[in-house]
């Protein structure tokens, strides 16, 4: 340890001490809250003994108890459809304005640019948006539908059973939708045009440049981008607190909710530590593809 500590003050341990110290910062902020989290899910938690770490054991009771509960899997199916509903619009989306902004012309980066806004906006000020937008009285959307002849009555899509789970989706397609361009524009940037010109020469259209080149050279930046887009949606909880707080009757809820829920608001820290180590899983296997696929990324 002396050795080590004189290493440092002399210089010639600087780069450790710049590594383990941002190390142990986070180790300590994440790591044990995680493992505390872990530890919950397999003890009896109330309030009386949230402070202590020492609690009654009860091993798979409180996953047991949590599957056994007959709102858990319409939640589970509203989380799915919400994961991969948002993943394929952000994706879809992203993917086409990164093609049209590929293209050069006048203002092409001022106006990619104007995209990342949405991005850069807290969750709660993008909730607060599109509760105007999606407003069942006076909302744009429904002035939209209404004047295109789509819709002949307004349609309540934060209250309505049958829309509120699909409103809080087209607002995190929103906000996602430019993250994905980004990406996207990075890996279509890398692609060598000379393969374009070379395919152009020997008859190809766009669409079989598209499926022969585009796509297979984006293969590795596609999935790091679904892998990323998983570990955000899964970690998306803003849109739901301020668009339709889980409601109406669960219609919209969805795991990362329903945890802070049996948490903070039924006090149920136990249930609400197993959702949360169930999303922890998920969350690492995405993990691991965003990072397998950025390493035959580099490799390529």
């Amino acid at each position: 340890m002396k050795r080590l500590l004189s290493s440092i003050i002399d210089g010639r341990g600087f780069d450790i001490g710049l590594v383990s110290l941002p190390l142990a910062f986070l180790l300590t902020l994440s790591g044990l809250p995680l493992l505390y989290n872990i530890a919950m899910s397999f003890q009896e938690v109330d309030m009386f003994s949230l402070g202590s770490f020492w609690r009654p054991f009860v091993g798979l009771k409180n996953y047991r108890d949590l599957f056994a509960q007959p709102e858990t899997w319409p939640i589970l199916a509203n989380t799915a459809t919400f994961v991969v509903a948002s993943i394929a619009g952000q994706f879809l989306v992203g993917f086409g304005l990164a093609l049209f902004f590929w293209t050069n012309f006048p203002g092409a980066s001022w106006v990619r640019g104007l995209f990342l806004v949405s991005w850069v906006m807290p969750g709660l000020v993008v909730g607060a948006i599109w509760n105007w937008i999606l407003s069942g009285d006076f909302g744009v959307l429904n002035f939209m539908l209404r004047e295109t002849g789509l819709i002949d009555s307004n349609i309540f899509w934060r209250s309505d059973p049958g829309y509120s789970l699909w409103a809080v989706i087209i607002a995190n397609i929103w906000l996602g939708t430019s993250f994905n361009m980004i990406l996207m524009s990075v890996g279509l940037s890398a692609i060598p045009r000379d393969l374009y010109e070379a395919s152009e020469l020997d008859g190809a259209n766009v669409w079989q440049r598209f499926w022969t080149i585009t796509l297979p050279m984006m293969r590795s930046s596609v999935g790091a981008i679904i892998a990323l887009g998983l570990i955000f949606t899964l970690q998306q909880f803003d849109l739901f607190a301020s668009i339709t707080s889980g409601g109406p009757n669960n219609a919209s809820n969805v795991t990362q909710y329903w945890a802070w829920d049996l948490s903070f608001r039924q006090y149920d820290f136990a249930k609400g530590a197993t959702i949360s180590v169930i999303m922890i899983v998920f969350v690492m296997i995405a993990s691991v593809v965003y990072v397998r696929s950025t390493r035959h990324e580099v490799r390529g």
